[in-house]
């Protein structure tokens, strides 16, 4: 067996990689929903709001920004699934 076929993993056993990694594309929808609730909490300053604005408005902004790039990520894997789908069903129509 060859090196590469091998799943590296750390000492708990757990594959490397971001908290995110997995959502999918509704935990992405979650977050992007999340971020914009945290945003509306910084804009009425309801309790829990950081001194400075700009502070809760940032924090919100990176929550949406990652769920808009996870869902980005796996509507292009499900689009690229599913034309290498067609393009294997083509194939085999000229075989």
């Amino acid at each position: 067996m060859a090196d590469k076929d091998v799943e590296q993993t750390d000492e708990r056993g757990d594959v490397p990689g971001p908290w995110w990694a997995d959502l999918g594309t509704w935990g992405a929808v979650a977050l992007i929903v999340f971020g914009g609730l945290a945003a509306a909490w910084v804009f009425f300053r309801l309790p829990g709001t950081p001194e400075e604005p700009a502070s809760g408005y940032y924090s919100a902004a990176r929550v949406i920004a990652l769920g808009l790039v996870t869902v980005g990520c796996a509507l292009l894997g499900r689009r690229r699934a599913r034309a290498a789908a067609m393009e294997e069903t083509k194939e085999r129509e000229r075989v």
